[in-house]
């Protein structure tokens, strides 16, 4: 039995126990999840189309680590502007091991739930147990004191000007 699911923009064949590196997923190693878009189930007889996606039917995984890519560098150039730009970037990922495909309506097995997914499963029960309290508007600012113009300088006393310097007197020729 084969699956194609759709996850992180991009579309999987899977079958059970295949190994598959996706887009980065915000879920600890070692936890289990489904993934529920699926477009397209078969096996060796027949085979089902969704439209887009088949109602009911979920792809079970298993989180083995969170990883990131082999780096790739990204060389920017416009010839004879003397503009060159190098950077490089790894891509986050998690690695999967589909575990089941479970077809709509079929009885979901159930999986063996580690530690970390119990953990993860109860704490939002107990933070929607908890109402968030009202927050009330703040009281408005008391108007500031009313401040006083500031004096004026007092005007600078006037210097006399300094003298100039007296023109050099040029030398003339004077035919002797």
């Amino acid at each position: 039995m084969y699956a194609v699911l759709k996850t992180g923009g991009k579309q999987y064949k899977v079958a059970p126990n295949d190994i598959i590196m996706v887009e980065k997923l915000a879920i600890d190693a070692g936890t289990s999840i489904e993934i529920d878009e699926v477009l397209m189930i078969g096996d060796n007889e027949t085979s089902t189309v969704g439209a887009p996606l088949i109602e009911g039917a979920r792809v079970a995984a298993e989180v083995l680590e969170q990883k990131r890519a082999k780096k790739i560098t990204v060389f920017k150039k416009k010839r004879r502007q003397n503009y060159r730009r190098t950077i490089g970037h790894r891509q986050e990922l998690t690695v999967l091991r589909i575990t089941d495909i479970l077809a709509a309506g079929e009885a979901k097995k159930q999986p063996k739930v580690t530690s970390k997914a119990k953990s993860a499963a109860k704490e939002p029960n107990e933070s929607k147990a908890a109402p968030k309290a009202k927050t009330t508007p703040k009281a408005k600012a008391a108007p500031k004191a009313e401040t006083k113009p500031k004096a004026k300088a007092a005007p600078k006393a006037k210097t006399k000007p300094k003298a100039k310097a007296a023109p050099k007197a040029e030398a003339s020729n004077t035919e002797e």
